[in-house]
């Protein structure tokens, strides 16, 4: 059976998954699209054979054509419709922020609760890249032994004019707090964060910022975030272990050496370093969806948890000073995952 998808929210990361679906995986169609902007929903549609274009994201959950909704509108609007999807009993794969704020999390989580099942994904692509995958497998493993420190660098070439000193925590380091939680197998319990020298090139920005988090066994995580760097999109990881360390290598496949340098390429953005990421994620989505399979991905209180350590950053950013992170029990529902 083909997997009836509906998206709400057409712009650049929506766009990028509906090619994904349809171009580059199985097993899913686009049946339903929606936007806020409903003529670019419309121009997006023209591509897509029989693919309905819905007035709002209620209509299109509501719709008898769709199957499974993804959300991909504006942040503010994510609680709206993926507590709609639930009432409906659809299943819904929501890019991150699962919401804005951890009160509108925590309502997504009791709707789930009172379901008594999952129907949320939320969007942390760092989990299916095949490097990130292998350096979890190695601490798992146990051959660095018993994990002491881990070191993340998030670095982009520049960011737009609209970008905050708050989205470097909100939107770049959201996804360090999340793997290193999935990296290290248990959650994060304060922050500290501190600006750095300011990069010239970013303007007024606080960039770039290092931030120091503690996890419950007593792991130190510090993430780099330097989104002005220019010299292309870089992602580093490494595990600091008690008999040794593991770190993500180099994505080339040729190292060229040449008078007197060797050099090897830096991707330009984070679709050029995670697609295959992406295609990974959406493909494993939708073959566990299918089967009639509650999502295995990352759940609604993986969402939650990355929403308070953001939180708790953007609070030290101002401060400068260490902030506990406070979660309270987590349910059930979501025990059973970990």
């Amino acid at each position: 059976m083909t997997l009836r998808i509906g998206v709400i929210g057409t712009g650049m990361i929506g766009s990028d998954h509906i090619r994904r679906i349809t171009q580059v995986l199985s097993g899913a169609e686009i049946a339903a699209v929606t936007d806020a902007n409903l003529d670019l929903a419309k121009q997006v549609a023209q591509d897509l054979p029989d693919t309905e274009v819905f007035g709002d994201g209620h209509e299109l959950i509501g719709s008898g054509q769709v199957d499974a909704v993804l959300v991909t509108s504006w942040g503010p609007t994510h609680e709206e419709f993926v507590l709609a999807a639930i009432a409906a009993g659809k299943p819904v794969f929501c890019e991150k922020p699962l919401a804005t704020t951890a009160e509108a999390c925590r309502r997504i989580i009791a709707a789930e609760v009172a379901a008594g099942r999952r129907f949320v994904q939320v969007g942390f692509m760092r989990r299916y890249d095949a490097a990130y995958r292998e350096l979890k497998a190695v601490i798992d493993s146990g051959a660095v032994g018993a994990p002491l420190m881990y070191h993340s660098a998030h670095r982009n070439p520049d960011v737009p004019s609209t970008y905050t000193s708050d989205m470097a925590i909100v939107d770049t380091a959201v996804h360090d707090f999340d793997v290193a939680r999935w990296l290290l197998g248990e959650e994060l319990t304060a922050i500290r964060v501190l600006p750095a020298k300011q990069n010239s090139l970013g303007g007024g920005l606080q960039d770039p910022l290092l931030m120091v988090v503690e996890t419950e066994s007593g792991v130190l995580v510090n993430v780099e975030t330097s989104v002005n760097i220019r010299y292309g999109y870089d992602i580093r990881g490494e595990v600091v272990g008690e008999t040794g360390t593991a770190a993500l290598a180099d994505r080339n496949n040729v190292e060229l050496r040449q008078a007197g340098h060797r050099a090897g390429g830096v991707p330009a953005d984070w679709r050029e370093r995670f697609a295959v990421a992406f295609d990974t994620e959406f493909q494993e989505w939708i073959d566990t969806i299918s089967s009639g399979t509650e999502p295995t991905g990352p759940s609604s209180w993986d969402g939650y948890a990355a929403t308070v350590v953001c939180d708790a950053g953007v609070r030290s950013l101002a401060t400068h000073e260490r902030v506990p992170v406070v979660l309270g029990d987590k349910p059930a529902l979501y025990r059973k995952e970990s």
